[in-house]
Formats: C-alpha cells, sequence, structure tokens
C-alpha cells in the first residue's frame, strides 16, 4: 500500500482530533480526541518507518533501519497510558465535586 493513504488516512484521523477537541465540551470526549490525535501520529510514524525499512532492504539488504520509530511509538504509548490514568483519574474528581463535566464549567470556577 502507498505511503499516500496511510498519510491522508492519518491527516482525516488528527482533524477529527482537532475538531473534536476544540468543539466539544464534554471533558472524556474532549479526551478521547486528544487519544486520537496521537494515535494518528503512532500510526503515521510507523508507516514511514515500515517505508524507510523497505527502501534500506531493498538498498542494502537486512537492516535494522527504521527501529527507531517504532521504538519511539512504543515510549509514547507508555505515556499516553500514563496520561490516560491521571486525566481519567482528574475528570472523576472534578465530576465528584461539581457533578458536571462539562468543561467550561470550570471557568465558573475561577470567581
Amino acid at each position: 500500500m502507498s505511503i499516500q493513504y496511510y498519510i491522508f488516512f492519518c491527516l482525516a484521523l488528527f482533524s477529527i482530533g482537532v475538531v473534536g477537541v476544540l468543539t466539544r465540551r464534554n471533558a472524556i470526549i474532549v479526551f478521547m480526541c486528544i487519544e486520537l490525535m496521537l494515535n494518528a501520529v503512532n500510526l503515521l510514524l510507523v508507516a514511514f518507518s515500515k517505508m524507510y525499512y523497505g527502501m534500506a532492504v531493498q538498498n542494502g539488504g537486512a537492516t535494522t533501519a527504521g527501529i527507531d520509530a517504532q521504538i519511539f511509538v512504543f515510549f509514547i504509548m507508555v505515556v499516553a497510558a500514563a496520561e490516560v490514568s491521571i486525566g481519567l483519574a482528574i475528570i472523576v474528581m472534578m465530576y465528584r465535586n461539581t457533578h458536571s463535566i462539562d468543561v467550561n464549567f470550570l471557568n465558573r470556577l475561577k470567581n
């Protein structure tokens, strides 16, 4: 499969995530859209890694080229898992205190 398909698919996923973050007020939906954007970037990194590995195999035989991006994706997924646990804990505490997960409600708490 050509790399352009991966680029367009990741662009669509990332755009859906950006639109979701900018238009939604529910904290859980905003959180899911942020994760969608992270996954779009991860998919694009893996696609470029696969393309680079294929080019390296054609040019020189057996190689470990392209492994770095996949290791980087693994670390991004670990950080995203930590972000999910902390973010959901914050959302649960916000719901316990305010009985709402509306993001705009937090602006009213400043006064």
